[in-house]
This record gives structure tokens, sequence and C-alpha cells, in this order.
């Protein structure tokens, strides 16, 4: 599927502070189909913004029938383009990560979810995804009503409640009021969200009731998809892997029409 990019300044006013926040687009096109519609996909990226492998990711994902909304989340410390993946660039991406307050990140969320439903190809379902940072406000983006589905990859700072201004977040503590599905994802050699916290989070998605799918590749370490300067931690099998958990979740929950749930428990026989 061909991919159109573009992209949208939106007025954001968290906290009282007027300011303008830049969503790229990433929008698949089919020849002779002008009027095609298709689900939408907030893209949360790591404290590095739309980077390199954030804007291929978006591709992919674009190329497989979803428009792609991608916000500069540091908007309101600095340009739209991307930090550098040095020691400069991380520095500043983890001091802002904690500038920000837990409004502006939910604004920012709002206002992708907002223009990728204004878009009049877009059939009026929304998805959330990102990695590391972007992990963590995809997660919190599903606790919009509006989001069917997220796909978080090594969420960082929701076992810790770490995350934003004053580094106390009420992210997990909410999990309860996400209606969407859930699919997380963390290595199982993720030092930056440790075996503990990686329990405590599925626990208390178990425990609030949530619909999710768990999955801990083996081996895999934190940025395992991250295919440029990584450290030596990028994983392309793992990888695949990973992004066809995505596709199988957005397909079912996004593309498909299955209308509303109707609320009976499905019974399981005790069967061979």
């Amino acid at each position: 599927m061909l991919i159109q990019e573009t992209h949208k300044d939106v007025a954001t006013k968290a906290d009282g502070k007027e300011g303008s926040m830049r969503i790229f687009l990433f929008h698949p096109s089919i020849p002779g189909y002008p009027n095609a519609r298709f689900p939408g996909v907030v893209l949360f990226s790591e404290i590095y913004q739309v980077t390199g492998p954030v804007a291929r990711f978006a591709r992919q994902i674009a190329g497989q029938g979803y428009i792609v909304a991608a916000p500069s989340s540091y908007h309101e410390f600095t340009g739209p383009e991307p930090l550098a993946y040095d020691v400069p660039g991380t520095d500043a991406g983890n001091e802002w990560k904690i500038a920000k307050t837990l409004a502006a990140y939910d604004e920012d969320a709002t206002l992708s979810i907002d223009t990728l439903l204004s878009l009049p190809t877009c059939n009026g379902r929304i998805g959330s995804t990102g990695m590391c940072l972007g992990g963590h406000l995809a997660y919190r983006c599903a606790l919009d009503p509006r989001v069917s589905a997220a796909v978080t990859y090594f969420a960082t700072d929701l076992h810790s409640a770490t995350l934003g201004y004053g580094k106390k977040d009420d992210s997990l503590a909410r999990a309860g009021e996400i209606k969407g599905e859930l699919a997380v994802i963390h290595g199982t050699l993720d030092n930056h969200v440790p075996p503990e916290g990686r329990d405590l989070i599925r626990k208390t998605l178990r425990e609030k009731g949530v619909v999710f799918s768990w999955y801990e590749p083996a081996g895999a370490q934190h940025a395992f998809i991250r295919d440029e300067l990584s450290k030596g931690r990028y994983d392309p099998a793992i990888t695949k892997v990973c992004f066809e958990i995505l596709l199988e979740l957005f397909g079912r929950t996004l593309k498909l029409d299955l209308g509303s749930h109707d609320g009976k428990e499905q019974k399981i026989e005790d069967i061979c």
C-alpha cells in the first residue's frame, strides 16, 4: 500500500499555556480509490521525538491500512525535530519527560485523536501504540474511551508511577477506566522495567478487569525494536513477531466491524 506523508500543526493550551504541536501524518493510499476509509492509530515516540526509527515504524503501520498520527511530544520545550541518539539528546529527553505535566501529555493524546477523527478518510476507529516513553503514553491514551486497542512496547515509568512533572502519575491506578483491549510487550531482559515492575503491571491489569494479552520475549532488552543506534539491543526477529501481534489486535478491533459486545460471559468447556 502506498503512503502519503504530511503534518499538521495544532494549537495547545494545557496548563494555561498557549502553544503549538506538530503531528506527523502517515496516510495509506490506494490509487483509484479516493474515498477509501481507514482506522487511525496514534503513535507515541520514545524520548527522542519522531526519529528515523519511529517514522519507519509509522510507515510500516500505515502500509497495512492505518492512518498514523505521530505527535511531537516535547513541543513545549523544542521544535518538532528529533533529538539525537547521543548523550545531550538523551539528557534533554529525560529532563523534559519529567518537566512536562500529565495534563499536557493528555492534551497531546486528545488532540491527536481529534485530528484523526477529523479526517474524512478515517473510519472512526482509533488505536494507539508507542515505545519506551511512548509505550506509557499509548497506555495512557487508552484511558480515552474512543481508543479501542493499544499496543505498548516496553512502557517506562508505568510500574513506578513516575511520569511527568512531580514524578507522580496515576496511569496504572486508573487501569480500570480502559475500555479497549491491550497488548503489553516487554523483553525479559528489560532493565528499565524490572521483573517485579512487570509483575505489578500484569497483576494490576488483571485485578482491574482489563482485557489484555501479555508478552515477554525471552532475551529481548529495552529498545529492542529500535533499528538505529540501539546500542546493540535491536532484535529484528523479535521485532517482526511483535509487529504481527500489533497487526492481529488492530486488525481484529479496528478494521472489523464487530458491533457492541453482548455482555455475556464466555463459558469454556472442560475438554481436551
